[in-house]
């Protein structure tokens, strides 16, 4: 019997999600759902799931709950190499990763260095130059 469990996240952009299961080296595809709404042309995060699939066909979903893209797995069929929290936890570094430098680049940084440090955090630095400025 199937016992699937919605894990919350606070994963609301799907492009900063998407680049940190890239960065996780973890293999995904983005599924459309269809929505019966007037208006299917809007954009919505709600018109994608990202599915990860397990060898044993029970794949890990993340779907749109209306405020964030939450985890659906189900726990007695879970087959990565890290209990479900740390992977929560390592995909949750990366998107924070990507969200800082995303939303810097929109104001004019640069990412500059990233490194990750021996306790598994990470340093970022940014920069952004200012020209005519005295």
């Amino acid at each position: 019997m199937s016992h699937f469990t919605n894990i919350k996240t606070h994963f609301q952009n799907l492009s900063y999600l998407e680049k940190a299961l890239r960065k996780l080296n973890l293999k995904y595809e983005q599924q459309k759902i269809s929505i019966n709404s007037k208006d299917s042309s809007f954009s919505n995060p709600s018109n994608s799931k990202l599915v990860i699939s397990q060898s044993n066909g029970s794949n890990l979903e993340f779907s749109w709950n209306g405020q964030e893209y939450e985890l659906i797995v189900d726990r007695d069929f879970w087959q990565q190499s890290c209990s479900i929290n740390t992977f929560v936890d390592q995909i949750a570094q990366k998107y924070a990763g990507e969200v800082i430098i995303g939303e810097s680049q929109k104001i004019g940084f640069q990412p500059v260095n990233y490194k990750q440090n021996i306790d598994k955090s990470n340093t970022l630095i940014l920069q952004r130059y200012t020209l005519g400025v005295m």
